[in-house]
């Protein structure tokens, strides 16, 4: 069991307030909720303690202690051959958890040549998909290889607890299933009143043992998924039994998009408090009225609580929430950094930033900046409340948060990221010269130019996500996503051309969509990958959320919504198409040819070959992607676009060229960039002129001239700036580090 250091021990009696992430959610980085909140609460010099239970109960059970209290388990059912082969080799398994662990927590690299030896791990079952190894991790390094191995290692031994032990286990998730779509509370509450399970049991002695050292007065559960859910009451039933006093609240992800409209009462025997969206000031307040010693008046902002035996919402607070700017840096202390452990679960770059390495979680901004997909909870204030931040603020937070964490790694976990606000934070990255490596979700928006996704690349972005859904016009129109599949290819071979990998979220089964437009999806994705433009992709069938517009509006949307008394969650709605398309049979398909793309390879395979059934021919041209990329970039100079320079400073040089006889001086400009030198040559004069300009428009010039600026001073001295701005010279400067923002 992970222990507290002795000067958390000194000091941890002051803290009133457990903030605790309930299993499970990553097991690489923490989810970022509760340092969010405990960043809040050092602006108000509120202490706090905070837990990220998860991970302590993963690595109390993959120890050679937990694997030998799973293996002594009296009641174990060796049911297949799988379970039979990984209890005769309980003893290996046991002899290697604990080096295996330390070196997916990045303590003790030397062990990968013995991992990719052969013959020292157990093998069972997840090994056998191990045939594409060679391709798949020969230019990825021995290091990466030997997590993928160590990782289907877990994976085995995750199969036979389900299988075994407690059929409700998941690396990132814990008795889902009873979180989703659970409008009842009725099949929840039956299990809570089952014995506790035997991850239960590891659970509650973690938690036990932590609030022994605490003595919290209010205790605050961060629940973003339904896989935390089950998990959250099972830890709350056992505080309200063993410490009665103890107030226990609950707040996050799941609270905020499924319980809004809550009415079960039997929900209050396990949690005082539930509280909706922002989470600072509802904390703020309940601390205050719960851990003061002077009576305060009682106050609430967003709060479901119990009062005369019926449920009840409290809003009666006047306070506006905390702007953005105002709510800190997130503070990370407290939780176990060293003791995560990275994961590659499959043979995929883009896949492997969500569960290896350690990020530093930020938001650019809250809400979403666009806010109009029809699939999307646009009515709920975490995506419906936009508000940036200034871009120094930000890059000050990533600075507070790499001296505090050790770690330069960010992913910034917006909605969408707003170009300009991107643009500013490389900006201002670049000219702090901070080396992190970031990554975020996007709209793939025409803002995105070739000299855009280049700045950003240099500031550190390496992989960038977004959503091309349904990968029709018309269909992104009815979604109203504002993009078209000719701008995707435009922006996304704009990310790839300048380094920065692709991710695109796709969709199947939007209401109306037809076979026909599925198909066709389904080759316009199929050219995004062959051309590569496209690195990584998952696809997601269309699931219709009660606080979206097709889920408010159905009628709109050609659906027929099944809808049920809600008394506890309230997000997923299950409806019919009135189209009759039974869109789960294409799900094999698509996903087993969207793999083999990913891998670079069956894109000469016919698309009725991805699928056990008829399907229509494709309507799209076979070199449809190709056209759109082939299109002709104008040469238009929007006035108001930023100009600046991020290469370095040029040598220079001069001579005198000679034609019959005419002779004037020329400059040569030698520039050394990373990975290769250039130059160019000008009239010595004009070259003068660059010289002076590049020095105005640097980098690390907080004030940028515009495009318009730029012309003006250079007609003072000479005419048609068009014609040199448009010349051989300048055009292999902007290949370098030459922008326009």
């Amino acid at each position: 069991m992970l222990k507290l250091n002795t000067f958390a021990k000194k000091t941890i009696h002051l803290k009133k307030l457990l903030l605790i992430t309930p299993p499970f959610t990553q097991l690489n980085t923490p989810y970022p909720a509760t340092a969010y909140l405990k960043g809040f609460l050092n602006t108000k010099s509120i202490p706090s303690f905070q837990m990220d239970l998860g991970i302590e109960v993963i690595l109390e059970l993959f120890s050679s202690k937990g694997l030998q209290a799973i293996f002594s388990t009296n009641d174990v059912q060796l049911a297949t051959t799988n379970c039979q082969r990984i209890f005769s080799l309980k003893n290996e398994y046991i002899k290697t958890i604990d080096v295996v662990i330390t070196f997916l927590q990045g303590k003790n690299p030397s062990l990968a040549r013995q991992i990719c030896s052969g013959n020292f791990i157990p093998e069972a079952s997840r090994f056998e998909q191990l045939d594409d190894m060679e391709w798949a991790f020969g230019t990825m390094g021995m290091q990466d290889k030997a997590k993928h191995l160590a990782t289907l290692y877990l994976e085995d031994l995750s199969d036979f607890i389900v299988e075994c032990i407690d059929e409700n286990f998941g690396f990132s998730r814990y008795a889902e299933r009873l979180g989703r779509s659970a409008n009842s509370f009725d099949e929840l509450y039956q299990h809570l009143n089952q014995q506790p399970t035997y991850i239960d049991t590891i659970t509650l002695q973690i938690l036990n043992e932590r609030i022994e050292e605490i003595q919290p007065k209010l205790i605050c559960f961060s629940v973003p998924f339904p896989g935390n859910l089950y998990s959250a009451f099972r830890c709350a039933q056992y505080v309200k039994k063993q410490f009665p006093k103890i107030k226990i609240a609950m707040g996050g992800g799941f609270p905020n998009t499924e319980l809004r409209d809550l009415k079960d009462k039997r929900v209050f025997e396990f949690f005082d408090f539930i509280t909706l969206d922002d989470g600072e000031l509802p904390i703020e307040l309940l601390y205050s009225s719960v851990c003061q010693t002077a009576p305060v008046e009682v106050l609430f902002k967003r709060t479901f609580l119990l009062e005369n035996n019926e449920v009840v919402y409290k809003n009666n607070a006047t306070q506006p929430d905390y702007k953005h700017s105002e709510v800190g840096t997130p503070d990370y202390s407290d939780l176990f950094l060293d003791n995560y452990i990275s994961v590659i679960e499959m043979a995929n770059p883009m896949h492997s930033l969500w569960s290896d390495g350690r990020w530093n979680k930020l938001t650019m901004a809250h809400g979403c900046y666009w806010g109009k997909c029809t699939f999307c909870d646009i009515s709920l204030d975490y995506i419906k409340l936009y508000e940036p931040i200034a871009a120094k603020i930000l890059v000050d937070r990533m600075e507070e948060l790499i001296a505090q964490t050790g770690e330069n790694g960010f992913h910034f976990v917006d909605e969408a990221a707003p170009p300009a606000l991107m643009r500013e934070v490389a900006l201002e990255i670049i000219r702090r010269k901070i080396v992190v490596s970031w990554w975020t979700n996007i709209r793939f928006e025409k803002s995105f130019t070739t000299d855009l996704c280049l700045l950003l690349k240099t500031s550190g972005c390496i992989a960038v996500s977004g959503g091309l859904e349904v990968a029709s016009d018309r269909l992104l129109q009815l979604i109203k996503k504002g993009v078209t599949v000719e701008q995707v290819a435009q922006v996304t071979r704009n990310f790839t051309e300048s380094g920065i990998m692709v991710h695109a979220y796709l969709m199947y089964g939007y209401p109306t969509q037809t076979v026909q437009e599925t198909i066709d999806s389904l080759e316009m994705v199929r050219q995004l990958f062959e051309v590569g433009i496209l690195q990584s992709g998952f696809w997601h069938q269309f699931a219709m959320t009660a606080h979206s517009p097709v889920g408010m509006f159905p009628e709109e949307f050609g659906v027929i919504p099944e809808l049920n008394d809600i008394t506890f969650a309230n997000n997923d709605i299950h409806f019919k198409d009135k189209t009759g398309i039974d869109h789960d049979k294409f799900s094999f398909g698509l996903k087993k040819s969207l793999y083999n793309f990913m891998h670079g390879i069956g894109f000469d395979f016919e698309l009725n070959e991805w699928f056990d059934f008829k399907i229509p021919r494709t309507t799209i041209a076979p070199d449809y992607i190709v056209s759109c990329l082939e299109k002709e970039n104008d040469f238009i100079l929007k006035s108001s676009a930023k100009v600046v320079w991020i290469g370095g400073k040029p040598l220079t040089s001069t001579f005198t060229k000679s034609k019959k006889s005419n002779s004037w001086e020329m400059m040569q400009l030698i520039f050394h960039e990373k990975t290769q030198s250039f130059d160019i040559i000008f009239e010595k004069d004009k070259g003068e002129w660059l010289m002076k300009t590049l020095n105005l428009i640097a980098v690390s010039n907080d004030k940028l001239l515009t495009i318009v600026q730029l012309k003006e001073d250079f007609e003072i001295y000479f005419d048609d700036f068009e014609l040199f701005w448009f010349s051989k010279p300048i055009d292999k400067l902007r290949q370098f580090g030459l922008l326009v923002l």
